[in-house]
């Protein structure tokens, strides 16, 4: 179900006025949400890609701090409220067809966007020049866990050296 337009954002014009014009007119999908990608403000680190609907949009510029749409939980959820990880922004960009926002942030706590406690959700590398295969085999590419996720949401996860 597409999500009507929020009162905060201008309604859609044409298609060059979404393009280069000057009104916030995010593009949300059929299920209301657009694409946010947050990198890091000061070496351009990719920390993390999630979805924000209306709300999270909305409550994202209005406060200064990342809030996401969360799929698989239904709800709308501000970064680090419970890791205390949270992610200030810096600067928030929209795609040319508004449909995608990139957020210049600063991480707060440990400096670890993922819940795995890494600093970036993409810590793994894929190798490139081989067939994909069942066995591929994925390297890590950061140094380890910024800190323990069991001890941060009280859940087991997977366990590796961590740095912490």
């Amino acid at each position: 179900m597409a999500e009507t337009v929020s009162p905060a954002f201008a309604a859609p014009g044409s298609k060059a006025e979404i393009e280069e014009g000057e009104r916030l007119s995010p593009k949300f999908d059929a299920d209301g949400l657009i694409t946010a990608v947050a990198v890091d403000a000061d070496d351009g680190t990719v920390l993390m890609v999630a979805h924000m609907n209306a709300q999270a949009l909305a409550l994202t510029i209005e406060t200064g701090e990342a809030h996401y749409f969360s799929r698989s939980r239904g709800r709308l959820w501000k970064k680090g409220e419970e890791s205390g990880h949270l992610q200030k922004l810096v600067e928030l960009r929209v795609d040319c067809d508004q449909d995608a926002v990139v957020m210049r942030v600063r991480m707060g706590g440990t400096g670890a966007a993922c819940h795995t406690g890494h600093r970036s959700c993409f810590f793994r590398s894929v190798p490139l020049g081989t067939a994909p295969t069942p066995e591929l085999t994925l390297t890590v590419n950061d140094g380890g866990k910024l800190f323990d996720p069991a001890q941060v949401y009280g859940t087991p996860k997977k366990t590796d050296t961590p740095r912490f």
